[in-house]
């Protein structure tokens, strides 16, 4: 059975730092695409970071050069390193294991996490 679980959450001033982390159980995940998610009040999920297969990262414009998605295979972990955050970096963030997409569509497939997109880890970043 798939399990994932996001830690790192918390609030924090504009301009500081958070690193994510999400331990995967259940499944050989370096062979899957990996993302980070992440929702804010009253809006849609939107993808945040992706990882595939080949260790390849993918970022969400709102995101380049500020945020860096890593995996610790020996852990079985996902890594979020979040730098300079803004407010608008402000929500609920979700990591997802996809088994079923392609390397090249790990970034705008559709996905279908593993185990669902479970409880998420908040972040709030305030001006």
């Amino acid at each position: 059975q798939v399990h994932l679980v996001g830690l790192g959450g918390d609030s924090v001033q504009a301009g500081g730092s958070l690193r994510l982390s999400c331990v995967v159980s259940g499944v050989t995940y370096s062979r899957y695409c990996m993302g980070w998610f992440r929702q804010a009040l009253g809006r849609e999920r939107e993808v945040v970071a992706t990882i595939d297969s080949d260790d390849y990262g993918t970022y969400a414009d709102s995101v380049k050069g500020r945020f860096t998605i890593s995996k610790d295979n020996d852990k079985n972990t996902l890594i979020l390193q979040m730098n300079n955050l803004k407010p608008e970096d402000t929500g609920m963030y979700y990591c997802a294991a996809d088994d079923a997409l392609e390397v090249y569509d790990c970034y705008a497939g559709s996905w279908s996490p593993l185990g669902g997109w479970g409880q998420g880890t908040q972040v709030t970043v305030s001006s």
